[in-house]
């Protein structure tokens, strides 16, 4: 259910405590979502900082937010120096404060820029965006739990698309946020320089395995996908080592409800 009117983002509710807060009008079609517990909020992401997501978070909370990375690409990061805590795992630590190397910002800028559907705000200029570099409050590493109150989060690290990356169990609900491991409608990128195939597909094979799912959430594209999903995914994992295409340079992959990419 959408109940906030705004030009960028589009803010639905997935429950009480849970909203999604998309950017629908940019190619990546990113999600942050806000989970609100009995002390805190943990914002999952903070999205491609095209404009303000604080605006839509002060409208849906008065707690304090506590800012969980997936992982330290720019479409995840955006508007990180919003909010004053900040947690990021602990091998993508030195990315949130110095950048990836070898990431040219005229790379940047055009992806940030290109096949754009809404109007964007005024303070929005593709030529001088420059993405946020910051120290983390706090880093993350496999098994920590941050708790908001009563709602028990748990960060998996699922290295594959970047070295850092996790996913967030969300015990009470029987969310699983997967970041960029698994969405659909695109494929899973894991070509980049900075991705490892084979991390990739045992990250994969991790959440597959994992029990008491009741609903699993991506960064991009559909909202929500249906757990039955990790059926494909066991077979994916099952096939890519048969095969022996966990490498880069062996294309894509399609498996049902999903495509991996490498």
């Amino acid at each position: 259910m959408t109940f906030i009117t705004d030009p960028w983002f589009t803010v639905e509710r997935i429950d009480e405590t849970t909203f999604a807060i998309s950017e629908y009008g940019h190619w990546e079609k990113v999600h942050s979502f806000l989970l609100l517990g009995s002390e805190k909020a943990a914002l999952i992401d903070t999205g491609l900082g095209i404009d303000n997501i604080k605006r839509i978070t002060d409208q849906l909370t008065d707690l304090p937010i506590t800012v969980i990375t997936t992982h330290v690409h720019i479409d995840h990061i955006g508007c990180h120096g919003k909010f004053d805590e900040i947690y990021v795992h602990e091998l993508e630590k030195d990315w949130l404060i110095n950048g990836i190397k070898g990431l040219p910002i005229e790379q940047i800028r055009k992806d940030i820029g290109r096949d754009i559907t809404l109007p964007t705000p005024a303070s929005f200029d593709p030529a001088s965006y420059t993405p946020f570099q910051g120290h983390p409050s706090e880093t993350m590493k496999d098994r920590d739990i941050i708790n908001p109150g009563n709602r028990p989060l748990t960060i998996l690290h699922t290295p594959g698309h970047s070295p850092g990356h996790v996913c967030i169990l969300d015990e009470n609900s029987g969310y699983l946020f997967t970041g960029d491991l698994l969405y659909t409608g695109t494929p899973v990128y894991a070509f980049y320089p900075t991705t490892n195939p084979v991390d990739l597909v045992d990250s994969l094979e991790r959440i597959a395995n994992l029990s008491g799912l009741k609903k699993i959430y991506g960064s991009h594209n559909q909202l929500g996908l249906d757990i039955h999903i990790l059926e494909d995914v066991k077979e994916a994992v099952k096939e890519l080592r048969e095969k022996n295409a966990i490498r880069h340079g062996s294309g894509l992959h399609t498996f049902g409800r999903f495509a991996v990419k490498f």
